[in-house]
């Protein structure tokens, strides 16, 4: 969810409303055979003996420095509430992506592993209330802007972890890879893996009502930050308006806080040209700001899938995500499959719909995002092996299909049962290598046999 653009810039021009539509519309999709995927894994740190007992800024901070000398093919960055993310650079096959990042995470984990401290994938913490660890003018100024919509802000910066997919945008041209079909495929089929990947039914120790309490959070925030445009067959121009009608988050300053205006968007600010005129740095920071399910950067963020159990569970949406998309075939079915879906968002912009709240709230015991979900993992597991999947890894989406897919669950289902039945912890934080089975851990679940990831890389600019 941070991507990581904190500091300051030195005077440069003002950039008009004309020059800010034109620069928008230029670098949202850049279209062009998709050939190059990434992928961005968030992860809560937690103590390895007991998840449950907070981890404290001192433990953490020590725990990132010794990780800063670790020679990664990933960039590593910090949340505001201290869980730690990898961001893969592009990568030509899916393979590679799913290789360099395991390697990456296997070398993280042996350095927390000598602290005592492990990751969990989870889409929102279960335990521990919103804890800032990031003090910086960005999160300072983030923090003030979202309390403005209530508590929902702080628990996503703070308790939050995804799994982000990034594809490329996709062919100029009109068909089954074109950029327009991708992007309205990105906010139907969205929903389908917000039901299937749900994994984060528990806030406070208790259930919230929601299998993914992260996409609550996120719908919760409102729509200016975290909703998306308005479908239309023009994404350039719809992801523009958008951009430009948002609310600006903040006004960076060469000292002291933040200015957080209220409700001032950024076409109001390049009218205005107050307090200060806005620089063409401002508008690339301001697009950072707006967190949508669906994200347009030149290539498209999938931003809705929760942080998924086990070591590598993150390679299946990875996999499934990216056989959806680049396979003309998978892809054809994955459109055909949730164009009825689309008549359950009474045309508003997602997540802020009927159809991403049923999924959110129930997951896949709604019967036609369950049947869609079906659907669309049969046909991504026959693409995978012509994308070059290895068998791990088609078997683990295959594991994923037969363990929750078909029967209508979700991880969060899995959690929920724990909780039923009295279980320490959440499924999914035992540590790696202790005995003992648990519901994410259990033979043939997701993750436990696929070994294997590298996305376009996540904004770290200053």
């Amino acid at each position: 969810m941070s991507d990581s653009a904190s500091g300051c810039i030195e005077p440069r021009p003002a950039v008009t409303e004309a020059e800010a539509e034109a620069l928008v519309r230029g670098i949202c999709f850049k279209t062009g055979p998709p050939r190059r995927l990434g992928v961005e894994v968030e992860w809560l740190v937690h103590e390895l003996r007991a998840p449950q007992l907070p981890v404290t800024s001192e433990r953490l901070e020590a725990a990132y420095v010794a990780l800063r000398t670790v020679p990664l093919n990933s960039a590593l960055t910090v949340e505001p509430g201290g869980q730690l993310e990898l961001s893969s650079q592009p990568a030509a096959s899916l393979m590679e992506c799913v290789g360099t990042v395991r390697a990456d995470l296997d070398a993280v984990r042996a350095v927390l592993r000598e602290d005592g401290l492990g990751l969990v994938g989870l889409g929102h913490d279960p335990w521990h209330t919103p804890r800032r660890f990031l003090r910086e003018p960005r999160y300072d100024a983030m923090e003030a802007c979202l309390d403005r919509t209530g508590p929902a802000g702080r628990a996503m910066m703070c308790t939050s972890a995804s799994v982000q997919v990034c594809l490329d945008a996709g062919y100029e041209e009109p068909g089954t890879l074109g950029h327009v079909r991708r992007w309205w495929l990105a906010h139907q089929l969205g929903a389908v893996l917000v039901a299937a990947f749900a994994n984060s039914p528990l806030a406070g120790h208790r259930p919230t009502g929601w299998l993914s309490t992260r996409q609550l959070r996120w719908a919760q925030i409102g729509t200016g930050r975290a909703g998306g445009p308005v479908l239309d067959t023009d994404p350039r121009g719809a992801w523009t308006r958008h951009v430009l009608d948002a609310p600006v988050m903040c006004i960076r300053q060469d000292s002291g806080p933040w200015d957080v205006p209220d409700g001032l968007t950024f076409r109001e600010w390049a009218r205005s040209g107050v307090p200060r005129a806005p620089t063409r740095e401002d508008l690339d920071y301001h697009v950072t700001t707006l967190f949508p399910p669906v994200r347009p950067r030149g290539h498209l963020e999938l931003r809705m899938i929760d942080a998924q159990p086990g070591d590598h569970g993150w390679i299946v949406p990875l996999a499934v995500a990216t056989a959806l998309f680049d396979d003309p075939e998978a892809s054809e079915t994955a459109y055909r499959a949730v164009k009825p879906l689309a008549e359950r968002t009474h045309g508003m912009p997602a997540p802020h719909n009927p159809l991403w709240r049923d999924a959110a709230r129930g997951g896949l015991a709604d019967p036609e995002l369950r049947e869609v979900a079906a659907l669309c993992f049969s046909a991504a597991l026959r693409a995978l092996p012509g994308l070059g999947a290895t068998t791990e890894v088609v078997d683990a989406v295959a594991a994923y299909q037969d363990r929750y897919v078909a029967r209508g669950r979700c991880p969060a289902d899995d959690l929920l049962d724990a909780r039923r039945a009295g279980a320490d912890g959440a499924p999914g934080t035992r540590p790696a290598g202790a005995s003992g089975t648990h519901p994410h851990s259990a033979p043939g679940a997701p993750g436990t046999h696929a070994r294997g990831a590298h996305p376009h890389g996540k904004d770290t600019s200053s």
